[in-house]
């Protein structure tokens, strides 16, 4: 210790220190003594042997929902290339990065039916944060509208983003028949935020009330999606969207909610205004087909006061991952997936029904779905913890004893009648 005191020139400890004030300073951290290599791998093996995976305690929650990812997915989100690569500021010397983020978008453009779509927000909440403000830019009112029944850290977020441009957040509520209201009036509405499906998993095919609604208001209409659900369902561009957002989980293991990447995506005349970056396809010099980092309107690279965002970064490695999933399993893949996860999600309804359970709203719904019961979700889960089953979220605020349930491909036939054997017992005891 002593020669590094004298490399960096000081006397003491205390004198390297002397800048801290007395009193947040400290004796020194009770670290346990060091260990080799290998006895900390043992000891962080012992620490992992008590997690419990999706086959050894299956989970029923929704959005974090587990999908089956192909091994090549992680073997090219693997690759040097991709894996240790930044934003691609270098045209020149990032040309596969910068195709692989032109296909992502192209991808997600055709998935949404939208006219154009950049390489990402954080998450669907980061996004909804976005584009209340995009619409703030487009139409210069304060109001964005958004159904009461939206998960709470979106409403938690999209607060936190609007509060600087002096946004009004405004909820409504939702119909005996679990969807957004959409007959309501007011007046300097900038967006009309829905979801589609729904918080309760419902499906939004009332295009009509819907374009109706966003005439009478003259304003922007948000719609978040599960980009599953796309490869079955009509796209929100079928019913007049102006900016679609969600979360991006292709590819991506929802380990403990994440990695996430935000889709983003809007209408063409409105490219000036959307967040974060787009890359492009150009000819280079020598007349080649070349790609390169077409809008980047975020404060870094241009006058603070003209910029879109300050969201500093976008989630490429997730929308290579997003990428390569959906090239695997190509539009066929993706329609049979969704399909899988669709029927069995409402297998596991039927077979709640049929044991006591009560559906509070109809059964147009994706792959979640609202129940409610004799006890509440919250009572459930802890029996069903003990059962070795991870059940739904419980949605007591909404639903009186409700709890929601996700259901996937994942989820077989053999595992959704053990889940509904333990649930039962659970209720009798």
């Amino acid at each position: 210790m002593r020669d590094m005191l004298d490399y960096i020139g000081v006397q003491s400890i205390d004198e390297l220190f002397e800048d801290l004030p007395e009193e947040i300073r400290i004796e020194g951290l009770n670290l346990p003594r060091g260990k080799s290599e290998m006895e900390v791998e043992m000891e962080v093996r012992e620490m992992l042997e008590k997690n419990k995976s999706f086959f050894d305690m299956p989970s029923f929650l929704p959005i974090i929902k587990p999908h089956y990812i192909p091994p090549a997915v992680f073997e090219i989100v693997g690759r040097q290339e991709f894996y240790t690569s930044y934003t691609p500021y270098q045209p020149e010397a990032s040309q596969g990065m910068l195709q692989a983020m032109f296909e992502y978008q192209s991808v997600v453009a055709e998935l949404t039916g939208m006219d154009i779509a950049n390489v990402s927000m954080y998450d669907s909440a980061t996004a909804l944060g976005e584009a209340a403000l995009m619409a703030y830019r487009i139409k210069r009112r304060k109001r964005i509208v958004v159904p009461k029944n939206i998960f709470w850290h979106k409403k938690s977020v999209l607060r936190n983003y609007v509060k600087g441009a002096g946004m009004e957040v405004v909820e409504v509520d939702y119909s005996e028949k679990g969807r957004m209201k959409l007959d309501f009036e007011m007046e300097d509405v900038a967006a009309v935020y829905i979801e589609n499906p729904n918080f309760f998993g419902l499906i939004e095919d009332r295009y009509d009330e819907i374009l109706e609604m966003k005439e009478r208001l003259d304003a922007l209409l948000i719609v978040g999606v599960d980009a599953l659900s796309l490869a079955i369902f009509n796209p929100p561009s079928s019913y007049n969207a102006d900016i679609v957002i969600g979360d991006g989980y292709f590819g991506n293991p929802l380990n403990f909610g994440g990695p996430l990447l935000g889709i983003f995506a809007c209408r063409k005349e409105y490219v000036r205004q959307m967040p974060g970056k787009i890359v492009g396809a150009t000819i280079d010099s020598q007349g080649k087909r070349a790609f390169c980092m077409t809008l980047q309107t975020r404060e870094q690279h241009i006058r603070r006061g003209k910029a879109t965002s300050n969201i500093c970064s976008n989630q490429a490695l997730c929308c290579i991952a997003f990428l390569a999933y959906v090239s695997l399993l190509g539009r066929n893949g993706l329609r049979r997936v969704a399909k899988k996860s669709m029927d069995n999600a409402h297998y596991m309804a039927m077979k709640l029904q049929k044991i006591g359970f009560k559906m509070p709203f109809d059964d147009k719904f994706f792959n979640e779905f609202v129940v409610s019961g004799r006890i509440s979700g919250n009572e459930l889960n802890k029996k069903l913890l003990l059962k070795g089953i991870h059940g739904g979220l419980p949605i007591d605020e909404f639903v009186s004893n409700g709890i929601l349930f996700g259901v996937t491909e994942m989820h077989t036939k053999e595992m959704i009648d053990k889940a509904v054997e333990k649930i039962k017992e659970a209720i009798e005891e």
